[in-house]
């Protein structure tokens, strides 16, 4: 067999053997929260999505939108009050209005629900928009870079089902699914579970802000990379 092909073949096997590990690994971010349940709830009243890069630069998201289950381009909205990420770091964006007028105040809210007058360095973003809000009874969230090669195809897409008031969808197996029926997220966040807590207002269980298991993606990230280079390169020798 041509020796480009066979390269070809084993890359085409190993990314489909790590799936979503694979999948965010090239682009660096993931939708590691949800919380689909906050607009109904008297604090913020908002729904809301962590952003987390685990990839090892910066990335710039001039230009990034969201939609939901439909992963409608056309129907996506921008990201707005976040001009980066830097490794290493998660990122909030609350559901405001389509202008923005209401982000701050939101913002305020969700920093005072979640950490009382206990300090913050978390950025806090919104979105907004009547297409993309998220439905209690089952969603999802996809994000577009414009800057990718197919701008119109989600990066990351994550889905899940029916919310629970007062605990957030909790994606620390960095769930990327595009199968329908949507086999998404269903892990609700437990207090002292990858990093979540209770709410300073004790009444949310959430880990805004908190990474994932980073140390654990990294590692198994970079064995997988190791491993392909490794056989790829003996694959190139055999054929020469």
């Amino acid at each position: 067999m041509h020796s480009a092909l066979v390269r070809k073949l084993f890359l085409a096997t190993a990314l489909a053997a790590a799936g979503p590990l694979a999948a965010h690994a090239q682009t660096g971010l993931a939708i590691s929260e949800i919380y689909s349940a906050g607009s109904g709830n008297g604090t913020y009243a908002a729904d809301w999505f962590e952003l987390t890069n685990f990839g090892p630069t910066t990335i710039n998201l001039a230009g990034f939108r969201m939609d939901d289950a439909s992963e409608s381009p056309l129907a996506s909205v921008a990201l707005r009050g976040i001009a980066s990420i830097a490794p290493g770091q998660s990122v909030v964006f609350i559901e405001g209005n389509a202008s923005g007028s209401t982000d701050a105040a939101l913002a305020a809210a969700f920093t005072t629900v979640w950490f009382g007058s206990t300090p913050t360095s978390l950025l806090i973003g919104g979105y907004g928009g009547a297409s993309v809000s998220l439905s209690s009874s089952g969603d999802g969230v996809a994000l577009y870079n414009p800057a990718s090669p197919t701008p119109s195809v989600p990066i990351t897409t994550v889905f899940f089902g029916n919310a629970t008031v007062g605990r957030t969808f909790d994606n620390a197996a960095l769930i990327n699914s595009y199968v329908e029926p949507f086999a998404g997220v269903s892990t609700l966040s437990s207090v002292g579970v990858n990093g979540a807590f209770l709410s300073a207002n004790g009444q949310e269980i959430g880990s805004p802000g908190a990474i994932p298991e980073p140390s654990t993606y990294a590692v198994i990230a970079g064995v997988l990379t190791l491993g392909c280079t490794v056989l790829l390169r003996r694959r190139s020798r055999a054929a020469v």
